[in-house]
């Protein structure tokens, strides 16, 4: 056989293509399969964790949720331990504001030197009463009566399929629910404003 034949013959030879073909696809259909299914897990972890969060929130607002804050955390902790690792983190926050409208607001300030900080000596609104001014003016805890408060948690966790390196994914998945809520009038709203000077 010369040399032209060998190469005339193995260029008709498709033994292996099958093979050789699947080699190319398999990273790519591998990829999508882990990708999908981590995508599933993300979207119905977040789906509980929202859902964990409405039913808390609807029990934070009675009058005896003073007492029962523990117990209401550890349920939302509880759920949403049931579909991520061990490894998790959950951290559960509640700040409580006069009304809705302060969610998220900074507390109001006097920018006597126009430099859009507070400092100098500039007095402020200390609305959380911690004796600073702050870029956020809730007050930690579910506050009193009539009180509004953002309960917000954050579930941060490894990845359950080794491919977020491959798509350009972080390690970590962080997911975040929040609910408002206004606790039930059952007492006077505590009106005392406290003031403070900037440093």
């Amino acid at each position: 056989m010369t040399g032209l034949s060998f190469f005339r013959q193995l260029r008709r030879d498709k033994s292996g293509a099958t093979l050789t073909e699947f080699g190319f696809v398999a990273p790519v259909l591998i990829l999508m399969i882990m990708g999908i299914f981590d995508m599933a897990h993300s979207q119905y972890t977040s789906a509980l964790l929202n859902g964990a969060m409405q039913k808390a929130g609807r029990d934070l607002t009675l009058e005896s949720a003073g007492s029962q804050q523990n117990t209401i955390d550890q349920r939302v902790i509880d759920e949403i331990g049931l579909v991520v690792p061990d490894t998790a983190t959950i951290t559960l926050e509640k700040l409580s504001h006069f009304d809705f409208e302060d969610i998220g607001e900074a507390e109001e300030y006097t920018d006597d030197n126009n430099d859009g900080v507070c400092n100098n000596g500039e007095p402020f609104v200390d609305s959380n009463s911690n004796g600073q001014w702050d870029a956020n003016r809730g007050e930690d805890g579910i506050g009193g009566a009539r009180d509004a408060v953002l309960y917000t948690a954050v579930v941060s966790y490894p990845r359950l399929f080794p491919m977020y390196g491959l798509a350009g994914l972080p390690q970590e998945v962080e997911l975040r629910a929040s609910t408002v809520l206004r606790n039930q009038p059952y007492d006077e709203q505590d009106r005392t404003i406290e003031t403070g000077n900037c440093v």
